[in-house]
């Protein structure tokens, strides 16, 4: 709305200074420092709601140290994390900007499902709280929505690049080849790690059916949508099981996915990294240094010894708006590393869970790979202090982060 009236202010008065909400970078630099303060801020006054509603964690007691301590401590604490990044965004963003919108609808989307969820547990006193059914219908009711945007709307282009050689090059080799764009095109490019052609066509895995196979591509894309949405938001509520631990991991992710969103929109310097150009997913950095506001805000009262915890409200949302900004960015084929924290969290219980039923199956009697699942609590077990593990993940995380993007030159 800000950004709206500005823009008004200096088109018709010229008042100085108004030109700079132009700028992604100065918007952004706003959005983060906003964010933050509204989640310190109003943060207290929330757990402090929270804790009148008696919305207090309930520990299953799992013989980890200082886990009886917890009990109490009011959940649902997501709701921070959304309300410090949604006003910046709606203050600060160009609301009719296509991915701008479907990451408020995300956050909306994903955080209603969390909300319900952790509503059941608390005031229904359901201990399973939402059916996990429903928790999967709504992921991928999110991932039709996020998939038929991609493909069907218009904004949501790529510009291809075209190379001319000039024939000087050819005898004297002492020009460049100059860097042009064919006009922007709705195409499902995506950027594939580790090869020469970073560059990675949807529509070839069906192309052996003929050229017009091409028109149903979408009944293989919107799936995989599907799974990636559904992957990334239960890995980061797996993750969410130790102080600090998911809140910190996203917020190294949604770094990385910021610098991302910034150099693909930005003619300038995608052509200079020599990276996919995508038109106006550069708007999307309000967003994406919003969240990491609000994340680092809530991380205040998060970390060890937490005052809140995010609660499926925030941990589902947290995973279903990273995997759709990787998706926005086509860097979705790079979460199996930047979120690799995530994985080897929702590996961690797969892995768990299937040998414990192969082998009380093949042998009468069930037997672990790790002492518990997820990662995290098998450390626990080991005798790690949960700082000690959160620091630690964090610091696998921001070395994941660096390796992410070196991808993008190691080809």
């Amino acid at each position: 709305m800000l950004y709206y009236l500005f823009e008004y202010l200096e088109k018709n008065f010229d008042i100085p200074g108004a030109g700079l909400f132009g700028f992604i970078t100065f918007r952004a630099a706003l959005a983060v420092i906003l964010s933050l303060v509204i989640a310190t801020f109003f943060g207290k006054k929330i757990i402090r709601f929270l804790q009148r509603k008696q919305m207090g964690e309930t520990i299953r007691d799992l013989g980890l140290d200082g886990q009886n301590e917890k009990a109490g401590t009011p959940t649902m604490g997501g709701v921070i994390i959304i309300l410090a990044t949604l006003v910046p965004v709606l203050l600060l963003a160009k609301l009719d900007n296509i991915y701008v919108i479907m990451l408020i609808v995300t956050t909306l989307w994903m955080g209603t499902i969390g909300f319900i969820d952790d509503y059941l547990k608390k005031f229904k006193n359901d201990k399973k709280g939402l059916p996990g059914k429903f928790k999967v219908i709504g992921q991928v009711g999110l991932g039709i929505f996020v998939g038929a945007i991609m493909y069907w709307h218009p904004d949501v282009t790529v510009r291809l690049e075209k190379v001319h050689t000039p024939a000087a090059e050819i005898s004297l080799q002492t020009e460049a080849p100059t860097r042009e764009f064919y006009p922007a095109e709705n195409t499902l490019l995506t950027t594939i790690p580790f090869v020469k052609k970073n560059e990675f066509n949807y529509e070839s895995l069906i192309s052996w059916a003929g050229e017009d196979a091409k028109d149903y591509i979408w009944l293989i894309f919107i799936p995989i949508l599907i799974f990636i949405i559904t992957a990334v938001s239960n890995g980061a509520n797996l993750t969410d099981g130790i102080d600090g631990l998911a809140a910190g991991t996203s917020a190294i992710i949604a770094i990385t996915l910021a610098l991302f969103a910034w150099v693909s929109g930005n003619l300038v310097f995608s052509d200079y990294l020599n990276i996919m150009y995508i038109p106006n997913t550069g708007e999307m950095t309000i967003f994406i240094t919003a969240f990491v506001g609000a994340l680092i805000g809530f991380l205040w009262y998060n970390a060890y010894p937490a005052q809140v915890f995010m609660g499926d409200t925030g941990s589902l949302t947290i995973g279903g708006v990273i995997a759709v900004i990787a998706i926005a960015i086509r860097k979705e084929l790079l979460i199996p590393i930047l979120c690799g924290i995530f994985l080897m969290e929702n590996l961690s219980v797969v892995l768990q869970v299937s040998w414990f039923k192969y082998t009380k199956k093949k042998f009468g009697e069930g037997r672990r790979i790790f002492r518990m699942s997820p990662l995290h609590h098998h450390y626990q077990v080991k005798g790690f202090h949960e700082s000690k593990i959160v620091t630690r993940f964090w610091i696998v995380g921001i070395f994941l982060a660096i390796l992410t993007i070196v991808t993008l030159k190691i080809r």
